[in-house]
């Protein structure tokens, strides 16, 4: 029985282990391409919170501008999460997104916050992004170094 078992489990983990380098791109790829997408339209449910987070730190910009930019941005990351050899540019785009995307938790509280580490509906939806964060690094721990000719 215990041998079996043993086989079905490294079974599993030999599947898993080729499934998910393609289900991570697929997710991230998903994610940001189309929450990207809604952005475009302006029916993103982010729309307001982004709006606010404009209006604190770049109030000379107007929002639909911005947005539209932001969008296709969002995008970029997913396609380049999805296309084999992008994967550095991806995490590249991904770290100035981020950093902004958590920058509501500090500048905007009454948003973001109920109470001490108690996050509203808007500061779960960006506390995730730790998750989105930890995806994109699994992808990059799989990247084979790049090798740099030395012409000395």
């Amino acid at each position: 029985m215990r041998n079996s078992l043993e086989k079905i489990d490294i079974a599993i983990i030999l599947f898993l282990r080729k499934i998910v380098p393609p289900l991570a791109r697929v997710a991230l790829f998903a994610v940001f391409f189309w929450f990207g997408f809604l952005k475009l339209f302006d029916t993103s449910p982010a729309g307001p919170l982004v709006a606010e987070l404009l209006g604190k730190t770049l109030p000379f910009i107007t929002y639909r501008g911005f947005i539209v930019c932001f969008g296709l941005y969002e995008m970029l990351v997913g396609i380049s999460f999805l296309i084999p050899g992008l994967e550095r540019l991806a995490i590249a785009l991904l770290m100035p997104h981020m950093i902004t995307t958590f920058m509501p938790l500090v500048l905007l509280p009454s948003i973001t916050w109920k109470g001490f580490f108690t996050p509203t509906l808007e500061g779960q939806y960006i506390i995730k992004n730790l998750v989105i964060i930890a995806l994109a690094f699994s992808i990059a721990a799989r990247l084979k170094p790049l090798k740099v000719k030395n012409n000395t």
